[in-house]
């Protein structure tokens, strides 16, 4: 029987169209308390999920969602095995000053993140 590795997540974001709105509404129901960063792409908010590191991010999504981080050892192979099993690739793996990311999304299975850190 194949198992795959585990691999953890390591950031959560919350991709939103209204991010004003939306730092509002968790910072009310959840107690977060995000902090603001000026980030090249525009506004990024910051938030300690207690133990987890995430974040908002305005963006032109149709609806909010959550995308979580998933830590993988070499992204390009983590993104083509993704293709290989039937995900989308949304975005294909990029640098960043941190890391590598890409996302996919996943028939049935919603929107992952992965994420490469340099090291």
């Amino acid at each position: 029987m194949y198992r795959a590795s585990k691999h953890p997540v390591v950031h959560l974001e919350l991709h939103t169209p209204d991010l004003a709105r939306a730092r509002e509404a968790l910072a009310r129901l959840c107690g977060w308390e995000p902090e603001h960063i000026e980030a090249a792409g525009g506004s990024y908010e910051a938030i300690d999920l207690g133990g987890l590191d995430g974040g908002i991010v305005e963006c032109a999504t149709c609806r909010p969602l959550w995308l979580p981080y998933v830590e993988v050892p070499d992204i390009r192979e983590a993104t083509e095995r993704a293709r290989a099993l039937g995900a989308k690739v949304m975005l294909e793996p990029r640098e960043g000053p941190a890391g590598w990311r890409s996302t996919v999304a996943v028939p049935a299975g919603g929107e992952i993140a992965f994420w490469q850190p340099k090291r």
